[in-house]
C-alpha cells in the first residue's frame, strides 16, 4: 500500500518507515499537520497513520479536516495519551482505528493489515486470483504448493495488481503505489520489476497483461 506517516517524532517516524518499507509498502512522512494536509490532497493514499500530539495543527485537526473534504482514507491514529475522551474524539471525527504508544512493531502491521482488507473489501487476508493464493498477512504468494521468491518490489507490484485483479492498474497509480516520493525512481522501474514477476509466475500463474500506453492488467483467470 502506498502510506502516508504524520509524525514528529523524528526517530520514531524513521522506525515506522523502515520497518513498513521492509514489509513492500511505498511509505512517505512528514511532520506536521499543514504538511500532511498538502500532501493528502496530491497523493492516492491508501492508509494514513496520524499522530494525534502533532505541532500547531494536531492529529484532531488535520482528522477533522480531511473527513470535511471528503477524503475517505483511511486513517489510524497514534496516540500517548490514555484517556478514554480523546479515543471518543477521534473516533466520532472519523478515524477507523486507534493504538497507543509504545506499540509492539507487529502489533501495527497487524493493524495495517487489517484496515488494507477492509478497505478492498475482502475481510479475509488471502486472495485467489486463478491458480494464485496471495496471503497479505504472511506475505507469502503460492501457485499450487509452489512458494514465489518475490523481491519487496515485486511483491508490491503484485499486490497492487492482485487487489484489481480483471481491471487496468494505470502506470503512474502502479508506480505511485509501489514508490514513495522521496525513493529514487529509474525511467523502467516499474518495467523491470513487472517483467520479473511475469517470469515468476510463468509458466502456470495467471499472466500480466500490457495495455500499450495505459498500463497493466493481472488476468483474472
Amino acid at each position: 500500500m502506498r502510506i502516508l506517516i504524520v509524525e514528529d517524532d523524528a526517530p520514531l517516524a524513521r522506525g515506522i518507515v523502515a520497518l513498513l518499507r521492509g514489509s513492500g509498502h511505498a511509505v512517505d512522512h512528514v511532520a506536521n499537520g499543514a504538511d500532511a494536509l498538502a500532501v493528502i490532497a496530491d497523493e492516492p493514499y491508501a492508509l494514513v497513520i496520524l499522530d494525534v500530539g502533532l505541532p500547531g495543527v494536531d492529529g484532531f485537526e488535520v482528522l477533522a479536516t480531511l473527513r470535511r473534504r471528503g477524503e475517505r482514507v483511511p486513517v489510524l491514529m497514534l496516540t500517548a495519551r490514555d484517556g478514554l475522551d480523546d479515543r471518543v474524539r477521534g473516533l466520532d471525527l472519523g478515524a477507523d482505528d486507534y493504538l497507543r504508544k509504545p506499540f509492539a512493531p507487529e502489533e501495527l502491521e497487524a493493524r495495517i493489515r487489517a484496515l488494507g482488507r477492509r478497505r478492498g473489501g475482502n475481510p479475509t487476508p488471502e486472495l485467489r486470483i486463478g491458480t494464485l493464493a496471495l496471503n497479505r498477512s504472511t506475505g507469502e504468494a503460492r501457485i499450487g504448493e509452489r512458494v514465489l521468491d518475490l523481491r519487496r518490489r515485486e511483491w508490491a507490484v503484485l499486490d497492487a495488481l492482485a487487489t484489481r485483479a480483471g481491471q487496468i492498474v494505470l502506470r503512474e497509480v502502479l508506480q505511485s503505489e509501489v514508490f514513495g516520493f522521496d525513493e529514487p525512481v529509474g525511467p523502467n522501474a516499474i518495467e523491470v520489476n513487472v517483467a520479473r514477476l511475469r517470469s515468476k509466475l510463468s509458466p502456470d500463474g495467471p499472466t500480466v497483461r500490457t495495455i500499450r500506453g495505459v498500463g497493466y492488467m493481472l488476468d483474472a483467470g
